[in-house]
């Protein structure tokens, strides 16, 4: 496949989803407006879900200067935040949002367990042995150069 023809199966793909945001966008002001007996004219529908389609191009544009600032291939949490923080509703929103989350999440399983006494049902039993092998290394060393100055000094002839 060219480049040529990339480009274009990308555009008809971005346009779609272009598409399909915005007819979202419009069935939402249409129901949010229709629960509080308010009509919206439609060229104010139109405007609002292009408002909403520019939003979300530039929030995605910076989420992923964000991410890539941050030396990631994906978008986190904190990332988002960021990204809406001049809007300190929007941003105060997101902060419980993500705390939901984590409160949510379960536990890492990379954090170590404390050990339960029937684990160590034999621990006090068994006294722990320290592990010597390098002291008898350095151990048998020494006694080898000590020897070996001594038969050094057994081997000096006397004058």
């Amino acid at each position: 496949m060219t480049k040529e023809a990339e480009h274009e199966e990308d555009e008809a793909a971005g346009n779609l989803l272009r598409d399909r945001f915005r007819l979202s966008t419009i069935s939402i002001a249409e129901f949010e407006a229709k629960q509080f007996d308010m009509e919206l004219s439609q060229p104010i529908v139109s405007c609002i879900s292009d408002l909403a389609f520019k939003y979300a191009e530039i929030l995605a544009k910076d989420l992923a200067v964000f991410a890539r600032h941050g030396a990631r291939k994906s978008v986190n949490m904190e990332d988002v935040i960021l990204s809406v923080h001049r809007n300190e509703h929007l941003a105060s929103t997101m902060r419980s949002f993500r705390n939901d989350l984590k409160a949510k999440e379960p536990k890492s399983e990379k954090k170590r367990r404390k050990k339960a006494k029937t684990d160590n049902l034999f621990a006090a039993d068994v006294p722990e042995v320290p592990d010597l092998s390098n002291f008898e290394r350095k151990k048998k060393k020494k006694a080898k150069e000590d020897n070996l100055l001594a038969t050094d000094v057994l081997d000096v002839p006397d004058p």
